[in-house]
């Protein structure tokens, strides 16, 4: 088992098989992901108590040797299909259309650029047919391989038949010029650091000499003195001086009968 779905409590459940940690399942299509040939074969599918089938065919086509192939040397083409029924046909076909031996391998001798071109391994099942294509390049005659001479020795001493000069002579001349260059860009920083230097002192001097005339101007102004016109309050009285005691009225006369 891979997966299954518990139909009353609606929980997932992933079953022993090998291929479960490759595959996932999205609503009820099972994704496979890094196929192998032991993968092949068929599986079932039961909704509701109805099983369905389905058939993984895997198919490979590889050559042997597989890089580029000189003329007259020999190859093994192979198609191997995993899945297939007992007593399935597979068939290789040329790039020029003519098939072949049917058979799974095909023993190619004496190769010609006749034979470079894709072929193709088809096969049927369940009434289909289905194909995979492999490309076969065989080198050609007329394409020569330019190489060198080796170096002539002439007394002790490797001698150049294309050119007269020594080996590293180039390699001097751009050194040299490469010098020429560092040095020349080293020497046109430095002067761009001399001259900001120079320039920043210069206005450190004329800051200074604008504060100190600032500051002779300051101390030939006059100062200025706030004065006040208030009013100069009353005196108050001294304390522990009693007020003067009104006098007694005078004495009236006393009336009698």
């Amino acid at each position: 088992m891979i997966y299954k779905v518990s139909g009353k409590s609606g929980m997932n459940h992933n079953g022993p098989a090998a291929i479960r940690e490759r595959s996932r399942v999205r609503q009820t299509n099972l994704e496979i992901s890094g196929v192998k040939r032991e993968d092949a074969g068929r599986f079932t599918c039961v909704a509701d108590e109805i099983p369905k089938y389905h058939t993984l065919l895997v198919v490979s086509v590889s050559a042997s040797p597989p890089e580029e192939l000189p003329p007259g040397s020999n190859v093994t083409l192979h198609c191997e299909v995993k899945g297939l029924n007992p007593g399935s046909t597979v068939q290789w076909t040329g790039p020029d259309g003519r098939p072949h031996a049917v058979s799974e391998t095909v023993h190619l001798q004496r190769v010609a650029p006749s034979d470079a071109g894709t072929w193709v391994c088809a096969f049927s099942y369940d009434g289909q047919t289905y194909s995979e294509n492999l490309d076969i390049k065989v080198r050609d005659p007329a394409r020569k391989v330019i190489t060198s001479p080796p170096p002539r020795i002439v007394d002790q001493q490797t001698t150049y038949p294309s050119c007269d000069l020594k080996p590293h002579s180039g390699v001097g001349r751009l050194g040299w010029w490469l010098w020429v260059a560092v040095g020349g860009g080293c020497l046109v920083v430095l002067l761009l650091v001399v001259l900001v230097i120079v320039l920043c002192k210069r206005s450190r001097r004329r800051k200074r000499k604008l504060q100190k005339l600032k500051n002779g101007r300051q101390s030939l102004t006059p100062k200025k003195y706030c004065q006040c016109n208030c009013p100069t309050a009353a005196a108050s009285p001294r304390r522990g001086r009693q007020k003067a005691k009104p006098s007694a009225p005078p004495l009236q006369p006393l009336l009698m009968e």
